[in-house]
């Protein structure tokens, strides 16, 4: 309950710091529309979410980086079509990240399986705050593996950092409906975290 409140008091500074960045983006996206230049920034700041989000997806590191390089050329070449009115520059780049893995992945499987991510114990933080912050007592990589695709890629892009209505945006699809398949997501991951927190406690005694 402690941690639920300081994470209460801390959102409006994380959400300041979130609209800064967003206007920050929105000069930058202007000026690269005249001047290419100006989109290294918006390159070196969301490369790695990037790159983590394509990485979770396809769950190797040369298809990842592969993947990730694809999106900025293609958000290049698509910048003088970017509408100001879109929800954000970040919510725009990501809907073409979840394109160029949907491409990806309907034209050959992963290369490798994916099930990389670091263990710690499995102590404390709920399913919820253990996907979020990558801490989990299996990997985070595994515990999304067990989600429908339509949640999994809800909580990649929550883990990417985008918001409901980015997620929205990115996605195609209602705010409402990605609350609801958030909500049946973490309802999911709690189930398969309590299982497995029941069965590490049952082999250890």
């Amino acid at each position: 309950m402690g941690a639920m409140r300081s994470a209460a008091r801390s959102l409006p500074q994380a959400e300041a710091r979130g609209i800064a960045i967003l206007d920050g983006d929105a000069r930058l996206v202007a000026l690269a529309k005249s001047d290419p230049r100006a989109f290294a920034p918006l390159y070196a700041r969301y490369f790695d979410p990037v790159y983590r989000y394509c990485y979770r997806r396809l769950g190797h590191p040369e298809a990842a980086a592969d993947a990730t390089s694809h999106v900025f050329a293609k958000a290049l070449a698509a910048l003088p079509g970017y509408r100001e009115d879109a929800p954000s520059f970040r919510s725009w780049l990501f809907a073409i990240a979840h394109n160029v893995i949907t491409d990806d992945l309907r034209a050959r499987r992963p290369v490798a399986p994916i099930d990389a991510a670091a263990y710690v114990a499995a102590t404390g933080p709920s399913p919820e705050e253990a996907v979020l912050t990558d801490e989990a007592g299996c990997t985070v990589h595994r515990l999304l593996a067990q989600l429908p695709p339509d949640q999994r890629q809800i909580l990649e892009l929550r883990l990417a950092g985008l918001t409901g209505p980015e997620i929205a945006a990115a996605l195609g699809r209602s705010l409402g409906a990605v609350k609801i398949a958030q909500v049946r997501a973490f309802a999911r991951l709690r189930a398969t975290f309590d299982s497995s927190s029941a069965e590490a406690k049952e082999g250890r005694q």
